[in-house]
């Protein structure tokens, strides 16, 4: 994909720059930000995404996205994957749309975000020098036998309630990518943000779970706990890891998840709707 991706600014006369470092796809989008660029493209996955659109947001310029991750949750909820040539389709022919974005604690996000098993192992998949589906699987497997779940008090407009869970989501899109839909009601669009807790796993729900996650069907497991709400806290018994989009960050035993609706213009297929 990087090649055709260079091939394909090539022949639009398109500039493109490379990043060298983390934080540095950040530096690159403000910068065409300043010199009055209205369509910048993240090319990589959702930690590339993440620092492009953080930098665009509520800005008038439009987001494009080429996924080359190992997940692509939002290009994947938003209709991008596929062949190259129906992701160029959608660079030159496709509909800017505004959609949600979140904050996990003070950090934005744009597909999901969350405490647990989850950000365990983006810490751990992070440090890996070869990644990919079957490596990420392979890294949750080995975890999954010494994970232990937590208990958790989640507050959302006047309710809170007490879970014990495995993974706790926050998610703005429907999946974590690799269509994996720990969220299958979300819109990324509607205002809200929609939270699913993974009860603890034992021997006889372990696969009915996971086969419902690749399903899109999660939201009629016994025991996963789903809410949908503008702003949620979570309280757990410890500070500790959070994610957002895969990336992880140190928080606190109080974790703030509140959504800003319509805050960033991404370019998305025609017929695009969810």
């Amino acid at each position: 994909m990087p090649t055709r991706v260079l091939a394909f600014a090539a022949r639009r006369g398109d500039p493109v720059a490379l990043t060298a470092r983390a934080g540095h796809a950040a530096e690159l989008a403000r910068r065409a930000l300043d010199d009055g660029c209205e369509l910048i493209v993240a090319v990589g996955g959702d930690g590339t995404l993440n620092e492009v659109a953080s930098a665009l947001l509520d800005t008038p310029a439009t987001l494009g996205l080429v996924p080359c991750g190992s997940g692509n949750g939002l290009a994947r909820h938003l209709g991008i994957y596929g062949a190259p040539r129906h992701i160029f389709r959608t660079l030159t022919a496709g509909r800017p749309r505004l959609i949600d974005t979140g904050l996990a604690d003070g950090h934005p996000f744009f597909t999901t975000a969350g405490l647990g098993f989850e950000a365990e192992i983006s810490a751990r998949f992070n440090r890996l020098e070869r990644r990919g589906f079957l490596r990420y699987l392979t890294t949750s497997a080995a975890l999954l036998r010494a994970w232990s779940p937590r208990d958790c008090t989640i507050a959302h407009g006047s309710q809170r309630e007490r879970v014990r869970a495995f993974t706790l989501t926050v998610a703005n899109g429907s999946q974590y990518g690799n269509n994996a839909r720990i969220a299958p009601g979300a819109s990324i669009d509607d205002g809200l943000l929609d939270l699913t807790v993974v009860p603890p796993i034992t021997a006889w729900n372990a696969l009915p779970l996971l086969w419902r996650l690749f399903a899109g069907t999660l939201d009629r497991a016994p025991d996963v706990t789903l809410r949908q709400a503008a702003q949620f806290t979570v309280e757990r018994p410890a500070p500790g890891l959070i994610h957002t989009d895969g990336e992880t960050h140190l928080a606190g035993a109080r974790v703030e998840f509140s959504i800003r609706p319509r805050s960033l213009r991404v370019l998305v297929p025609a017929a695009t709707g969810r």
